[in-house]
């Protein structure tokens, strides 16, 4: 379970707050959108959730372990070993062919060779088996973005977070990986959590936080809990 805890976020100097004091959990296994205007706080919160950033105020808990009391070390064997991330941008690196990428973090943690056929696997369920010795730049968009989803689940995470994952997208593409997305989270009871301005998108969550000048609406606030 995810659970937030008085969260807050400021950044620069004057400092200005961007999240206010928010509360909320997410039970494993929900698929959650979180959404909002645009500078809404959207991604802030989503970092927050997933470990790339720590509040400013309040406690964020994963699995009950509060993340700003863990190590460094453990930290990033969180990461690698529970945590998926997609991002709007795929992220995927030019000089490794499409197997590569998928099998990056496995190689990571030293367990290339026991991922080998699992990513087979999951480029095929993602329909881009035959493109596993291609490189980035060989591909379409919509293609680089399920390597990418690809990669992020390679690990068998429990929680996987989206950030925008539509959006250099067409329409297309967009539905693919959405329907993706609602397949794993029902199939895999993945936790997800998916940032999105799209009301459309939204809709494939269970739950909706959304956000309005860093505070959560109260108008959605019998969502989330």
């Amino acid at each position: 379970m995810i659970e937030g805890c008085n969260i807050s976020r400021d950044f620069g100097f004057p400092r200005e707050r961007v999240l206010h004091h928010l509360n909320f959990k997410i039970r494993d296994g929900e698929f959650i959108s979180i959404s909002g205007r645009s500078g809404s706080g959207k991604s802030t919160l989503l970092y927050i959730m997933s470990s790339l950033d720590h509040p400013s105020e309040g406690q964020l808990f994963l699995d009950g372990k509060d993340l700003k009391l863990l190590s460094s070390k453990d930290v990033h064997h969180l990461r690698n070993t529970s945590i998926g991330f997609i991002f709007q941008f795929h992220y995927l690196l030019p000089e490794l062919t499409v197997f590569e990428n998928v099998l990056l973090p496995a190689r990571n943690l030293g367990i290339i060779n026991s991922k080998k056929k699992e990513a087979i696997e999951l480029l095929t369920y993602l329909g881009v088996q035959s493109l596993v010795d291609r490189y980035p730049n060989e591909l379409s968009g919509g293609e680089q973005q399920r390597v990418a989803i690809a990669r992020a689940l390679i690990m068998r995470p429990k929680y996987l977070f989206a950030d925008e994952p539509t959006g250099n997208l067409d329409t297309m593409n967009a539905n693919i990986v959405m329907n993706m997305l609602k397949e794993i989270n029902y199939k895999q009871k993945t936790t997800i959590c998916l940032v999105t301005h799209d009301p459309d998108y939204s809709a494939f969550a269970g739950r909706e936080i959304y956000l309005i000048n860093g505070h959560i609406s109260e108008r959605k606030k019998d969502l989330l809990f």
